[in-house]
């Protein structure tokens, strides 16, 4: 389940009240347990997975999230698979871990591992979301945010895209809030 910590320090794990504080932003979270894991969970603990085993993953999972797919929109879904082995793990992390936009929505499911999302609010402050297996997260075009791995550096979610270019991360130059960069 998901966590979050507002900048005054206070941590937050009830759902209610993180979807509550997360509204301003227009950022959706739900919590979907849908069990489907359970098909794959040897595959959930691999790093390397190979074509087939990706498009099982995504196949099954589309096979009961259809409705996440007309929800958002999406043309299409796809496996994102993060590890220690990743080839330019670093890049990669350079590259979402600063504040962007982007001008899709960026939906995603959380199959395993953790990851964290930064958002700034309109009001100027900033809070931190930690998202984890069966979390559900969409986050609206234009919506100031940043995302990076725990320390565990495992990650793997199914990717909804609503068009080739709205991944691509829009730099905004807004820098960390002091107090949670701790």
């Amino acid at each position: 389940m998901a966590i979050l910590l507002l900048e005054d320090g206070t941590v937050e794990s009830d759902l209610s009240e993180i979807v509550r504080e997360l509204a301003p932003v227009g950022v959706y979270l739900k919590h979907y347990d849908p069990g489907t894991s359970l098909l794959f969970a040897n595959l959930l603990e691999q790093d390397v997975l190979n074509a087939l085993e990706k498009d099982y993953i995504v196949d099954l999972h589309n096979s009961v999230f259809e409705f996440l797919q007309q929800e958002n929109g999406s043309l299409w879904c796809d496996l994102l698979n993060v590890h220690p082995g990743v080839p330019n793990l670093k890049m990669l992390l350079d590259t979402y871990s600063r504040y962007h936009t982007h001008t899709a929505v960026e939906p995603l499911y959380v199959l395993a591992g953790e990851m964290i999302f930064g958002f700034v609010r309109p009001d100027g402050s900033q809070v931190q979301l930690l998202v984890q297996s069966q979390d559900y997260i969409s986050i609206p075009a234009g919506v100031e945010h940043w995302c990076s791995l725990t320390a565990s550096l495992k990650f793997k979610a199914v990717r909804y895209f609503t068009s080739v270019e709205g991944w691509v991360p829009n730099y905004t130059g807004t820098q960390l809030s002091d107090s949670l960069n701790k």
